[in-house]
């Protein structure tokens, strides 16, 4: 029985298990263990050597922990994955049958890497994609778009972009994007107001519904007044140093003295 006959009743099984609406993630976990050791009998890692039924089988195992992963919300897990994943996509595109989950998944990864503030590691990543992906693709335009807002400030449009993505596994990462947004524009409002009414905060943060300011307020540790409906920020108080000034005319005094016997 040749590897590849070995390994493929184990993916088989895994991959009935995931396709499953009911799936036991516990299950899929233990099944993705047994499969690594697995894999090892076969060229898993892309060569010359590798057979084409060698690789699609690694390929679509990986796909499959990419997935798993954005389901458990394991951002260094999909990471791992992907970055042995896109060697299958783009090093090896014209060996083997494009995959039907290639798509959603760059594009996932591409708002993972916006939701981390990676800027750069976004554009590298968008040289190997085609232009007429680039262009054309739902999965890799909406992930552009979203950079392209985050450059003019337009944070309105990515927390409406939320009813309207090319993929329900698009939606994790566009959560955590808009909680990172929502941190810094918090974080800016603790800066420049005393307080604010709850109908103000929820529209400056985002929040569909005022009721929703509330535990945020609390995870910020901001004061909400049930009877005035304001929120008050908490703000460090600075020490206020006093200037002594005779002590400062001396200094200079001083300094201007040695200045002019060093001259």
């Amino acid at each position: 029985m040749s590897s590849v006959q070995q390994v493929k009743p184990l993916y088989e099984e895994l991959k009935k298990e995931f396709s499953n609406k009911r799936r036991d993630v516990n299950k899929c976990k233990q099944l993705i263990s047994k499969m690594k050791i697995a894999l090892l009998t076969l060229n898993f890692f892309p060569n010359d050597k590798a057979t084409k039924a060698e690789l699609i089988i690694a390929r679509d195992f990986l796909e499959i922990c990419c997935q798993l992963s954005i389901e458990t919300e394991d951002v260094e897990a999909f990471e791992r994955y992907f970055v042995q994943l896109k060697t299958y996509y783009f090093d090896f595109r014209t060996e083997l049958p494009e995959s039907a989950y290639m798509h959603e998944l760059v594009g996932c990864h591409l708002l993972c890497l916006l939701s981390q503030n990676k800027l750069a590691q976004f554009h590298s990543e968008l040289e190997m994609i085609s232009i007429g992906d680039l262009l054309n693709n739902i999965y890799i335009k909406h992930p552009v778009s979203i950079e392209q807002y985050l450059m003019e400030g337009s944070y309105n449009k990515i927390f409406l972009s939320k009813s309207n993505l090319p993929s329900e596994r698009c939606k994790f990462f566009i959560e955590v994007l808009s909680n990172t947004i929502r941190d810094e524009i918090a974080e800016c409002m603790e800066k420049s107001y005393e307080s604010i009414s709850l109908q103000e905060a929820a529209g400056i943060l985002f929040f569909e519904d005022k009721a929703l300011v509330k535990p945020y307020a609390l995870q910020r540790q901001w004061q909400v007044d049930s009877v005035t409906g304001l929120v008050a920020f908490k703000r460090e108080e600075k020490e206020k140093k006093e200037i002594d000034s005779d002590k400062m005319i001396n200094d200079f005094v001083n300094y201007a003295v040695q200045l002019e016997t060093i001259i």
